[in-house]
C-alpha cells in the first residue's frame, strides 16, 4: 500500500490518500469548462488549454490529518459538483458527488506529494473540437472502472469512511453556490 500525503498549498489542510495499486482510481486529465471555472473562481492560475490533472478513487482512501477545520465548499450551480477548497488559502483540494452514498472523490495532482505511484494518465476528457464540441480518449473505460469503485465501496460499507460528509449524510460544512455574477466571471463571461 502507498500513502501518498496531500496538503494545500499553504500548509493547513494535509492528510493521506491511500493508492494500494493503480488499479485503486483512475489518473485523468479534465478539461471541462467546469473545471476550468472552478479553478478560476478559486484563485487558481486558468490551467487551459492543459487541464487539470485528477487522480479519481473513493472517499474512503482519504484521511485528513489536520486543518478540518479550513475545508470549505462551493458549487457551480445548485445541482452542481461539490468542490472543497482550503479556505486558508483557496487550494482546490476534492471533487465529490452531492450524496454520501456516491462513493466518488476527485483530488487533483498538484496537491499530491508524488504522482509516481499513479501512474500514467489513462483519460483525456471534454477535449474541444475544432468547430465545438468534445472528444474524448479513454472515458469510458475511466467510467466503467470508477462505477465498479463505487458499488464496491457500497456493497462492502466502505462508503460511510469519508471526511467529507457526517453521519446523517450531510457536508461536513455548507456548501456556497456560486451567485449568477461570480458564475459569469468564472467561465469568463
Amino acid at each position: 500500500m502507498t500513502e501518498l500525503a496531500f496538503s494545500c498549498a499553504c500548509g493547513h489542510v494535509k492528510g493521506r490518500l491511500d493508492v494500494p495499486s493503480r488499479r485503486a482510481g483512475n489518473h485523468v486529465v479534465c478539461h471541462c469548462p467546469d473545471c476550468r471555472a472552478a479553478e478560476i473562481h478559486l484563485g487558481q492560475p486558468d490551467p487551459a488549454p492543459n487541464g487539470v490533472e485528477i487522480w479519481q478513487t473513493t472517499p474512503d482512501r482519504v484521511t485528513i490529518d489536520a486543518g478540518a477545520d479550513q475545508l470549505a465548499l462551493i458549487q457551480l450551480s445548485p445541482k452542481g459538483l461539490f468542490r472543497w477548497h482550503a479556505r486558508c488559502c483557496g487550494a482546490p483540494l476534492f471533487n465529490t458527488l452531492r450524496s454520501r452514498r456516491l462513493p466518488f472523490v476527485g483530488i487533483p495532482a498538484k496537491r499530491l506529494s508524488d504522482t509516481a505511484p499513479l501512474g500514467p494518465i489513462t483519460t483525456r476528457a471534454f477535449m474541444a473540437k475544432p468547430g465545438g464540441g468534445y472528444e474524448h480518449d479513454g472515458f469510458s473505460r475511466a467510467g466503467i472502472k470508477i462505477s465498479s469503485m463505487m458499488l464496491g465501496a457500497l456493497v462492502s460499507g466502505r462508503w460511510r469512511d469519508t471526511p467529507f460528509f457526517n453521519a446523517a449524510g450531510h457536508p461536513v460544512v455548507a456548501p456556497h453556490v456560486l451567485t449568477r455574477d461570480e458564475r459569469r466571471t468564472a467561465y469568463g463571461g
